[in-house]
């Protein structure tokens, strides 16, 4: 089995005080993203670069500003909803606030170069 692939997970860990919650990281917000895709597109959002900001707190609460290719999207209303609903997926989140935003536009330079290649667009 290869791990080195596979995505540590938090657990969490026994103190005096209690069991506290595992450490939310990027990373891992950034893996929970990873699994949405665009239903037109065959590339995850998170490389075509529609996450503008990840904002994590200590408590666990997690903020995303993401934007869509066009403000015409058909997927408008649902991708942002898949975007909070794989985050909750991970251990120890807390609330987790998802806005879509504009400014600036998307456009195609923000897609990563593994989205790019899939896409054949060079």
């Amino acid at each position: 089995m290869d791990d080195q692939n596979t995505p540590m997970l938090p657990v969490t860990t026994w103190t005096p005080d209690g069991e506290t919650k595992p450490r939310i990281t990027e990373d891992l917000v950034i893996n929970a993203i990873a699994t949405v895709y665009d239903p037109e597109i065959p590339v995850n959002i998170y490389e075509l670069g529609l996450i503008y900001a990840i904002e994590i707190a200590d408590s666990g609460d997690v903020k995303v500003e993401m934007t869509l290719t066009a403000p015409a999207c058909p997927s408008a209303q649902e991708l942002p909803v898949m975007v909070q609903d794989a985050i909750l997926q991970l251990d120890g989140i807390g609330n987790v606030e998802v806005e879509t935003v504009w400014d600036p536009p998307w456009d195609p330079s923000r897609m990563s170069e593994d989205a790019k290649l899939t896409m054949n667009m060079f």
